[in-house]
């Protein structure tokens, strides 16, 4: 009696789904079947969009990037290698280049502007508001491959004296300016580190409470200057 063999059915891993959209992504192209294209990149991970496009033809990269949407062009985009930034940037009006390198974070922004010619650095300094091109150009004013370099500046810092209600209040006051609120950080006169707190801690003391009194003192902390690799 003969035995009945079926083929095992296994999931695709995350980098055969992205070959995968990679390849009905360059047939869409070519054909130049742009709405198919794009409803193939809705529910698709904006790291994963990102390998995608990296792994198209150059001459079809922008063609792909220019499908998504302004908030989707400037989540991919962070993820995309410093390469295809170059080039996309060369391909885009330069509105369209400004409105994304405005968007990214401080730390992404100077990762990305080491890799630029310095004239067009300098005229992408120019043209973001002064908040965020003094953001980039203290991240800038620190060496390659230090701890500087991988810091953000946006952040939510608290003195010791506060109440837990002026506390809560001057996150309200600063939460759209600041890329992560999870974590706060308390800091002296001299804007020294002399504490954390999470947003949870917070958020569950009484309002007449102060930060030193929740405040977490024994933190983990490196020098700007300290090597990145560490």
């Amino acid at each position: 009696m003969s035995e009945n063999r079926f083929p095992s059915l296994r999931r695709p891993n995350r980098q055969e789904l992205v070959e995968l959209v990679r390849t009905q992504l360059q047939t869409l192209l070519q054909q130049e079947n742009l709405q198919g294209a794009k409803a193939l990149l809705v529910p698709v991970q904006p790291a994963d969009i990102a390998q995608a496009i990296e792994g198209l033809p150059e001459a079809m990269q922008a063609i792909a990037f220019r499908l998504l949407s302004k908030q989707e062009a400037i989540e991919v985009y962070e993820y995309l290698d410093p390469s295809v930034q170059q080039s996309l940037i060369t391909e885009f009006k330069h509105q369209d280049v400004l409105d994304i390198v405005d968007q990214m974070s401080p730390d992404d922004r100077a990762r990305l502007f080491e890799e630029l010619p310095a004239k067009v650095v300098r005229r992408l300094l120019q043209q973001l508001s002064p908040e965020e091109r003094q953001a980039t150009a203290l991240l800038l004013g620190y060496k390659v491959g230090t701890a500087g370099r991988l810091m953000t500046p946006e952040y939510i810092s608290l003195k010791e004296s506060m109440t837990i209600a002026q506390a809560l209040e001057r996150i309200r006051s600063l939460a759209n300016a600041t890329e992560i609120i999870y974590y706060l950080y308390v800091t002296d006169g001299h804007r020294c580190l002399t504490g954390t707190l999470s947003l949870r801690d917070l958020v569950i003391a009484q309002p007449e409470q102060t930060v030193s009194e929740i405040m977490t003192r024994e933190v983990v902390f490196v020098h700007t200057d300290t090597d990145s690799a560490l």
